[in-house]
């Protein structure tokens, strides 16, 4: 592993939130990232590639291009596989398992594309192969041109040792991380979760706020890879330090199983102290008060049930009218960010919401982020 080769990098993420990771992707420093249909391009190092999975919220996964040949058959396919120097990435004695996809190509069946590459690096690197591997090679066949990439990530980035607890229907933290900062969020104000499930909002608004970095807490393929630097991997993990908010941030819910989840998942974050987790019904939540009871303002940050994914649509009428009520006549100043999956749902809270973008899949369904600015009187 060469480390100072310059490679391409692609960032992967949900389509229609690319610009949002783009700009992400740009505040900390990588190199020229450019938005393309899935994710961002960046270009640099193998310490670049760390960087990527350990600081990036909003990714899903990390790729690395590592090379590409045209095939216009299989058997074109299999020469060219066993002729590439899969030495250069992959060990012989790590586990591999290769994805591949068609498109506009001669070769169409993608199960016997990834079954030739896997035999080749097999027979040629000795790698063994596995359904179950950690290091996956992507091989992406477009107009008869195979590109191969690395996925360095492993295990989706979403997944971050933190939250072990989970409630229904749970948001994923890098679509979370996108949306807070669809809405404006830079960690410089309270954030508050009415519904808040296992906290994923609260916890990701909170380590935002703490400069925590979200890959942290876990392993990743890359450290799999030929030739891994775990000394200069322990420095880069070591390196940055973390920043004490000013300002706490808040999740309430109505069931309790939700409080115990959150508080647990936020111990096990290291922001226990940062951040607030209550029983409350919608009716009975009012603004936090800020230092000797001030007034605070913030953003209300919420993803309600959708009726779609749990219980009866027509049965949400009434909750979505009663969020809608609550903030407009107690949280005068706040934003909000709602995220729905149903349009009439978040018209029916009265708030004035717009769509902050088209929508994005989650989960099987197409969910929209709306927003305000900021609430006056009703």
């Amino acid at each position: 592993m060469d480390s100072e080769s310059n490679f391409e990098i692609f960032l992967v993420t949900h389509p229609g939130l690319e610009a949002v990771l783009c700009a992400e992707a740009r505040e900390k420093g990588f190199q020229t990232p450019q938005v393309v249909h899935g994710g961002v391009t960046t270009r640099g190092s193998w310490a670049e590639v760390w960087r990527a999975n350990l600081e990036i919220r909003g990714a899903s996964r990390v790729l690395v291009r590592i090379g590409a040949f045209r095939a216009l058959h299989l058997a074109q396919l299999d020469k060219r596989a066993r002729a590439f120097a899969w030495g250069e990435t992959l060990r012989p004695d790590v586990p591999v398992r290769v994805e591949a996809s068609c498109t506009g190509s001669r070769i169409y069946h993608a199960g016997a594309a990834a079954q030739r590459i896997e035999t080749a690096i097999h027979e040629e690197l000795g790698a063994p192969i596995s359904p179950d591997a950690e290091v996956c090679i992507k091989a992406r066949i477009e107009d008869d041109l195979c590109t191969l990439s690395v996925d360095t990530s492993g295990g989706l980035l979403h997944k971050r040792n933190h939250k072990e607890a989970v409630a229904k229907a749970p948001l994923r933290e890098t679509l979370a991380s996108l949306f807070l900062r669809q809405c404006g969020f830079d960690g410089s104000e309270p954030v508050l979760d009415p519904m808040c499930g296992s906290g994923t909002f609260v916890l990701e608004a909170a380590e935002i706020a703490a400069g925590l970095r979200p890959g942290r807490s876990r392993r990743f393929a890359f450290e799999h890879l030929v030739g891994f630097d775990d000394t200069a991997w322990q420095a880069l993990r070591a390196a940055g330090g973390t920043v004490t908010p000013a300002v706490p941030f808040y999740g309430s819910d109505r069931d309790t199983g939700a409080i115990t989840m959150s508080r647990a998942n936020a111990e096990r974050a290291g922001i226990a102290d940062i951040t607030s987790f209550r029983q409350l019904a919608i009716g009975d939540l009012y603004p936090p008060k800020g230092p000797a009871g001030s007034v605070q303002t913030g953003l209300v940050m919420v993803n309600p049930p959708y009726g779609a994914r749990i219980g009866d649509r027509k049965k949400l009428f009434p909750l979505y009218r009663s969020l809608g009520r609550t903030l407009m006549t107690r949280f005068m100043g706040w934003r909000v960010g709602l995220v729905t999956s149903d349009d009439a749902l978040a018209e029916a809270t009265g708030l004035p919401l717009v769509a902050a973008g088209a929508p994005v899949s989650h989960g099987g369904l197409r969910v929209t982020l709306f927003t305000t600015g900021p609430l006056g009187r009703p």
